[in-house]
């Protein structure tokens, strides 16, 4: 069953790679990747404070779902030294393209997050921002992370939240509205939102799934996906109930 689910999750976002929707311009165009990382941080401005781009001016980056490549393209441009994988082919082309268009080099390869095709402590950084929660074995996903960071290394990962604005407008729509409230969040999720098996976790979990790491920080943040929700009660909330948890760990 893990692996059908696998190979759907692959067909979800080879047919539509992270991103795609946010351009208007033809797919593979320079504008196209221009549209693509303007609005990325257009929405999600707390990436830069999260990645840190250039403070991995030639060191060993490894990110693992690089989707369309805008935040791979920040740390390839800020000089790391950097190897990109993804579970499709649609992305890592993409990917290859835009280096290609900027005259940069960097290793991007067809690889899945559950079985890294690197030896163990290859790099000082992995990132993977809003990723694992869609591989199956997201668990397996942590600890491939952990075996090829290196001893000193540090991860950065970004997982959705199940205390959430968003999950709880999921519910409503899926769940509540559809007259099947007993439908549980992590079902709506996965039933839902965007490809099939999305999970999303609680502080506790993602502390559990991190439990072989030797140092684990946690932040939560507050979307534009987490306002369209819950409007104004956002910020009454504050971040306890925001949709991203930012994961910073060392092995």
């Amino acid at each position: 069953m893990a692996e059908s689910l696998k190979e759907r999750v692959r067909r979800h976002w080879e047919g539509e790679p992270c991103g795609t929707s946010m351009a208007s311009a033809p797919p593979g165009t320079p504008a196209f990747f221009t549209e693509v990382e303007r609005e990325r941080y257009r929405l999600e401005p707390y990436i830069d404070e999260f990645a840190r781009f250039a403070d991995w001016r030639g060191r060993r980056v490894l990110e693992v779902g690089v989707g369309l490549g805008s935040d791979f393209m920040r740390f390839v441009r800020a000089g790391a030294r950097c190897t990109g994988v993804d579970l499709t082919e649609a992305s890592v082309a993409a990917v290859r393209a835009r280096l290609a268009l900027e005259g940069l080099e960097a290793d991007v390869l067809v690889a899945d997050a559950e079985a890294l095709p690197f030896a163990d402590g290859s790099f000082e950084l992995v990132y993977s921002y809003g990723v694992l929660h869609h591989t199956p074995d997201t668990r397996q996903a942590v600890a491939e992370i952990r075996r090829v960071l290196a001893p000193d290394g540090v991860a950065k990962v970004m997982l959705y939240s199940r205390r959430s604005w968003v999950a709880l407008g999921a519910w409503l729509r899926w769940g509540l509205g559809r007259g099947r409230p007993w439908r549980s969040v992590a079902k709506v999720l996965s039933e839902h939102l965007e490809s099939p098996g999305t999970k999303a976790f609680t502080e506790e979990e993602i502390r559990e799934l991190f439990s072989d790491y030797s140092a684990v920080a946690l932040e939560r943040r507050v979307t534009p996906y987490d306002r369209r929700v819950g409007g104004p009660l956002t910020a009454l909330t504050g971040r306890r109930l925001g949709w991203f948890t930012g994961v910073t760990a060392r092995p």
